[in-house]
């Protein structure tokens, strides 16, 4: 049961980050998502089969250190955002910025309610912080084509922007295969240290220890 939960909360927990970007495209002009009905958290409207099915279900079943799976991407277009490359980075920080609110919201209860719920809610609440700020933090690595690397690029000198954006879209070239490697690097080499920062902000917003 615990597995299922767990499945349950990570694909919402992707969904929502979705819905996120989606929000703030709107917002600032692009009612792309909205008009393709993405605006929803209805989950067939999401779902990839693979990415928010199968790879988390395999991941799970096998005990895998690293738990990763993504929904279909929310579409939007740049050029009708405001605010030029400022907006397009705020778009890209929503989703991330979401799962770290909810990350918030929900270790607020479990630092201030242990006392008050259930063991039940606050194991299944824990669960909800862990993934959200795993998620959170892997979409903020600034590498593309995550999240994280619009970011920067928006942070970044315009010259060397120019030379990220350049490397973003030779790197999109390599598709799902680059994907894997990075992957597999990240789950074999950075994982440590990854999961050392995820552990250290759980403490720090739960004031509980995993």
């Amino acid at each position: 049961m615990e597995l299922i939960f767990g499945l349950i909360i990570l694909i919402f927990s992707i969904i929502i980050h979705e819905v996120s970007h989606g929000v703030a495209a709107n917002w600032l002009g692009d009612p792309t998502a909205r008009l393709e009905g993405r605006l929803t958290l209805n989950p067939v409207s999401h779902i990839d089969p693979f990415g928010s099915l199968i790879l988390p279900a395999i991941l799970a079943l096998t005990h895998s250190p690293v738990l990763f799976g993504w929904a279909k991407p929310v579409p939007y277009n740049p050029y009708n955002l405001r605010g030029g490359k400022w907006g397009e980075a705020f778009v890209a920080f929503a989703g991330p910025g979401v799962n770290l609110l909810i990350a918030l919201l929900f270790g607020l209860l479990i630092r201030f309610g242990v006392d008050l719920f259930p063991p039940s809610f606050i194991q299944l609440a824990s669960i909800v912080v862990l993934y959200n700020i795993t998620l959170a933090l892997f979409n903020l690595i600034p590498i593309p084509p995550i999240d994280g690397s619009k970011v920067l690029a928006a942070l970044l000198p315009y010259h060397l922007s120019r030379m990220f954006i350049d490397f973003g879209e030779r790197m999109a070239g390599f598709g799902l295969m680059g994907l894997f490697i990075f992957l597999l690097l990240f789950s074999t080499v950075f994982f440590p240290i990854f999961s050392a920062i995820v552990y250290w902000i759980f403490s720090l917003i739960t004031g509980a220890t995993l």
